[in-house]
């Protein structure tokens, strides 16, 4: 299932046996996995096992034998390649059979684990709860419920503006809440600015703008990827903030005065709106569906085609890119 299914599942007050994470999103993944397991028990009621810690004998015991000391039996595993099919069956089994048990497994990296959650279903009482990275609006209200958890006071333009600096990450973001918290602060972009550090040495709001506004992004391009930044999501960003232009224009020309909020579904730093509105209404509508159909080409190679090396290959495709749409 998905995210929203599994959310509905949580409201009504649905519990599993057992439970599967995985999907593109590895902080959902991981609050998802750490929220459900502080639900179920205390903190030491749950045991996690990571990586290679994990033991199959050690996990089914566990599952099968309930604690001494407490009504709980809950083991946490992370794992970032596939378990046995076989192995997954037989742990499932032993929570089913031991009503003190849960399984939770968080299933982090590249790798395909549709074969672990075909193991997943409303038969054995478990659930695979598969994430997608988390649109701007839904990242930005999962930032606002993480403040009003910390009991902090803040501007909704200050949230915006730290989820912009750290370049769409809700980790960084949720750990500098955190931190700003310790001030007993209403926060505010001032106070972002003075206390917060907003990754890598580009703007990546910045870099998006000078790429749609045809300006040489060469070197900015270099240190973006040189940060880690994987192909693939680097051009979904660009992708998407094509759209956004495009979801503006087309307001500007029906509507009228371009309203962030009905927008986008949020409103973001004035700055950073008044560039992105100036930069859509100065381009055609016929201009976006061309860009679209570029960066949805690039896209295909990306995933059809062998290319030995996706990086110098994106950065001569947004260079022609510059070129094509100045």
């Amino acid at each position: 299932m998905y995210k929203n299914e599994f959310d509905n599942c949580l409201k009504q007050g649905k519990r599993f046996k057992a439970y599967m994470f995985y999907g593109q999103s590895i902080f959902l993944i991981e609050q998802y996995s750490l929220a459900i397991a502080q639900s179920l028990g205390q903190s030491d009621e749950v045991e996690k096992l990571y990586f290679d810690d994990y033991d199959f004998k050690y996990a089914k015991d566990k599952l099968l034998q309930s604690s001494l000391f407490s009504s709980n039996n809950i083991l946490l595993v992370k794992v970032e390649k596939k378990i046995p099919k076989k192995e997954v069956d037989s742990l499932i089994e032993a929570c089913n059979l031991n009503p003190d048990s849960t399984l939770i497994f968080a299933c982090l990296g590249d790798t395909d684990f549709k074969t672990m959650e075909s193991s997943f279903s409303l038969k054995t009482n478990s659930a695979a709860v598969r994430f997608f990275q988390p649109t701007d609006t839904e990242a930005i209200k999962f930032i606002e419920y993480e403040a009003k958890q910390l009991g902090i006071q803040y501007e909704i333009s200050a949230l915006n503006h730290l989820y912009f600096m750290h370049k769409n990450d809700l980790a960084l973001c949720v750990n500098d809440l955190k931190k700003l918290a310790i001030l007993d602060e209403i926060i505010t972009v001032n106070l972002i600015d003075n206390n917060c550090f907003g990754i890598g040495i580009v703007n990546f709001e910045d870099f998006l703008h000078d790429l749609l506004s045809g300006k040489d992004i060469s070197e900015d391009l270099n240190s973006i990827l040189e940060e880690g930044m994987n192909e693939i999501f680097l051009l979904n960003q660009v992708t998407s903030f094509v759209q956004q232009l495009f979801m503006i224009s087309s307001y500007a020309r029906t509507i009228g005065q371009p309203n962030p909020k009905e927008i986008l579904g949020f409103v973001p730093p004035k700055n950073i709106w008044e560039k992105k509105s100036k930069l859509a209404i100065n381009k055609k509508p016929e201009v976006f569906q061309e860009i679209l159909e570029y960066l949805l080409n690039i896209e295909l190679e990306f995933k059809t085609s062998k290319i030995d090396n996706q990086s110098l290959y994106l950065q001569a495709s947004l260079r022609k890119f510059t070129v094509l749409f100045r």
